[in-house]
């Protein structure tokens, strides 16, 4: 049982822990720190662990496609149950769903391969200083303190598993660059993680939800601060290309293509820091002027 005193990992990989509450069937709880709604990566990220393990340990996950039902209660432990869709000779399929009082609050499906060796070729990852180079969230924390809603800023301040540096604050924050469709940033966990590769996968299931939305509204110079937007996931896809640590440097290159009948459409793409792709992500989502007739 982990405390709100307990290292910041330690609370991360017990959050990613599910009790087993019968055959195919888990239980996730989230941190008490947790906000008003479940953070969506939480709920990817605990999917993916309640399907990996009904999977044999030599197939690792090489996609997951997940929506989002209903908003989850933090206070509410969630119910995943898995459908064990396909056992093939490579390949294998599992169908999760995450339940609380009844209701269906998010699904995925994911798949797992045994590792094989083919073709190969990757996208390059763009140009952007390195992550020494760029604020630390302590220094920025210091520096948003005016901007910043001040639960946003207590996030911040805490102590986290999570080391995040951006490339384009001002882009991230909207108004800097009302049109600006693309962003970088990078992130890792602080401490050494476990070596057991389908941690790191879950690290980064959990991980790949942030910041995405935020593109889009920083296109049209806003922001998730906004309290006068609705702002939600709708799905989640995320593809596994090559073997990565999450306790080391990755590039989330970001972009949204397109935002229109009130969704946004958002992508990223994963790299490590000698420049090997090794994930990518899309996910559309709500963006809506509070208010707005439906």
């Amino acid at each position: 049982m982990t405390t709100d005193s307990s290292p910041p990992l330690e609370r991360l990989l017990a959050l990613l822990d599910l009790e087993c509450v019968g055959e195919d069937a888990f239980r996730g709880y989230s941190p008490p720190t947790a906000g008003p709604m479940v953070f969506g990566g939480q709920a990817i990220a605990q999917a993916l662990v309640a399907a990996r393990r009904t999977v044999p340990a030599d197939r690792p996950a090489h996609s997951l496609h997940g929506y989002f039902v209903l908003a989850g209660d933090p206070k509410t432990p969630i119910d995943y149950t898995v459908e064990r869709v396909r056992d093939g000779k490579s390949f294998t399929t599992r169908r999760c769903t995450a339940k609380q009082r009844g209701s269906t609050i998010f699904s995925l499906e994911a798949s797992f391969q045994i590792v094989e060796q083919g073709f190969e070729h990757a996208f390059e990852p763009p140009e952007v200083p390195g992550p020494e180079t760029l604020a630390t969230t302590s220094a920025l924390s210091e520096r948003l303190k005016s901007f910043l809603p001040r639960g946003a800023l207590e996030r911040m301040e805490k102590n986290s598993a999570l080391d995040i540096r951006f490339v384009d604050l001002e882009g991230m924050l909207g108004g800097a660059h009302p049109g600006k469709t693309r962003q970088n940033i990078w992130f890792r966990i602080v401490d050494p993680m476990p070596g057991d590769y389908a941690v790191h996968q879950a690290v980064l299931a959990y991980l790949s939800d942030m910041t995405l939305l935020n593109m889009a509204l920083a296109a049209h110079g806003r922001s998730i601060f906004d309290h006068t937007l609705q702002v939600a996931s709708l799905d989640h896809a995320l593809w596994f290309h090559r073997p990565f640590r999450a306790d080391e440097w990755l590039l989330y290159a970001q972009d949204s293509p397109n935002a229109s009948g009130g969704r946004a459409l958002t992508r990223g793409q994963l790299f490590t820091r000698d420049g090997r792709m090794i994930a990518s992500v899309a996910q559309e989502g709500l963006i809506r002027q509070r208010g707005a007739k439906i």
